[in-house]
């Protein structure tokens, strides 16, 4: 994951997979737990004072009932800034809700949190509860330390760090601060056009195969999911059979996120100038009526974060 902090910097994201100890993961399980049940009370919290007295609260109210929480043990989380992440989370929510709302969109109130679908818990300083050790472990606060895969150096200087679980395997999301690297100046250009038999075709007639991930595994898709249709809700084999569900469906998201980062990669090392279609959306249906050609210039390739290509986007 890449993102633009100024003209100077990108935040990228480094992924790596966690190996904690049985003991590791049970603690890790509860934090998560003890974060979900933050997160609902906090939005309790808020619903009730609005039902019965017509008080908004905000993110810094709640922020100072976290002292007296952990003191008096109604919270267990150990790391303090993680507890105030959480609230963040809820006051995000409620932002996202009001903004919708104020563009006449579908509303969708916040909702409450399942333990089983909170799944990542932020640290947002790294060294404060969390830190990458020189000897290739990522020390947890609380957990000790953990054994990390690190698969590729972290470049640039680390600001936060996310801890995630997915499909009941745990990853470290470092978000760190780093310069670009400018690539050589290209003066080739080319233009993409996303198909359903190909994936993409070039302006030079080259065809970028689709490798169809997803219909390659459908077969065993659909064995994980008669499994899990035949198991009881509530029982430990039922759980084991969504755990078995979600890898395969994670198998397929990896892959195509594998193939959609080389293919971005090469074509950005190819050329200097990329035009892409910017496919219609019932959003811009409206838009584009009153101009039936729109082009928009210097758009970064968001995929690629050392690099100085372009991109124009036109509509049709």
């Amino acid at each position: 994951m890449i993102g633009v902090i100024d003209n100077r910097m990108l935040r990228i994201t480094f992924k790596y997979r966690l190996y904690p100890t049985r003991a590791q993961a049970v603690f890790l399980d509860g934090q998560l737990r003890e974060a979900a049940s933050l997160y609902n009370a906090a939005l309790e919290e808020r619903i009730g004072a609005w039902k019965t007295c017509r008080t908004s609260i905000g993110f810094y109210d709640q922020c100072k009932q976290l002292p007296a929480m952990r003191a008096d043990g109604c919270l267990t989380m150990v790391n303090a800034h993680c507890a105030q992440e959480v609230l963040r989370r809820v006051d995000k929510a409620y932002r996202a809700f009001f903004a919708r709302v104020k563009r006449g969109e579908k509303p969708g109130f916040p909702r409450y949190r399942s333990a089983r679908r909170y799944d990542s818990i932020t640290f947002t300083s790294h060294g404060n509860g969390c830190r990458l050790l020189e000897n290739g472990k990522l020390r947890i606060q609380g957990a000790g330390h953990v054994k990390i895969k690190l698969h590729r150096p972290v470049q640039g200087t680390i600001k936060t760090v996310i801890i995630r679980r997915e499909a009941g395997r745990w990853f470290a999301c470092f978000s760190a601060e780093c310069n670009p690297v400018p690539l050589p100046a290209n003066d080739r250009a080319t233009g993409i056009d996303v198909g359903l038999n190909n994936f993409a075709v070039l302006a030079d007639g080259t065809e970028i195969q689709n490798p169809r991930y997803y219909r390659n595994a459908e077969a065993r898709l659909r064995r994980c999911q008669r499994k899990l249709a035949r198991r009881k809700k509530g029982s430990n084999r039922r759980r084991k059979a969504v755990q078995l569900l979600q890898r395969a469906h994670a198998h397929v998201r990896n892959q195509r996120a594998d193939f959609h980062h080389k293919v971005s990669r090469r074509l950005v090392n190819e050329y200097g100038m990329i035009a892409v279609e910017d496919l219609m959306s019932k959003a811009s249906l409206v838009e584009c009526s009153q101009s039936p050609f729109t082009m928009r210039a210097g758009i970064p390739l968001s995929k690629c974060s050392s690099t100085k290509r372009q991109m124009l986007v036109g509509k049709w």
